[in-house]
């Protein structure tokens, strides 16, 4: 089964890490990687990215459907204007076998801060 984990943080999480001595965030960043080529060598991860900072976000708010058609205009904006307190800070995509398994894997992770997972519909 496919699964997402979605790594969030608040910006204030984000920034206090940022303020770390350089050596704490390198020690972080390895362990990081370290995890990221056990998972990759175990083949339970398939992908994973960092993301940029939430300020380079672009929001679009869609126009409700309603009878199959577009109601409504689309408005663009600059920024992370989705209504939350933390951010995403990366992603990756896993195959285990159950939800069971991908809780085991997440608690394994060493970053700390916040990570949802969801299935992945296959389409």
């Amino acid at each position: 089964m496919k699964y997402m984990l979605m790594f969030a943080g608040t910006e204030e999480y984000f920034e206090a890490f940022r303020k770390f001595p350089e050596e704490v965030q390198q020690d972080a960043l390895h362990r990081v990687m370290r995890w990221r080529d056990e998972q990759l060598a175990a083949g339970t991860l398939l992908e994973s990215r960092r993301l940029q900072g939430a300020t380079t976000a672009t929001t679009l708010r869609l126009g409700h459907v309603q009878d199959g058609k577009p109601n409504g205009k689309t408005l663009i904006t600059d920024g992370p204007f989705i209504d939350a307190k933390e951010r995403i800070g990366g992603y990756a995509i896993i195959d285990v076998p159950d939800l069971d398994a991908a809780i085991a894997l997440v608690k394994t992770w060493p970053a700390g801060g916040t990570v949802e997972i969801r299935p992945v519909l296959d389409q």
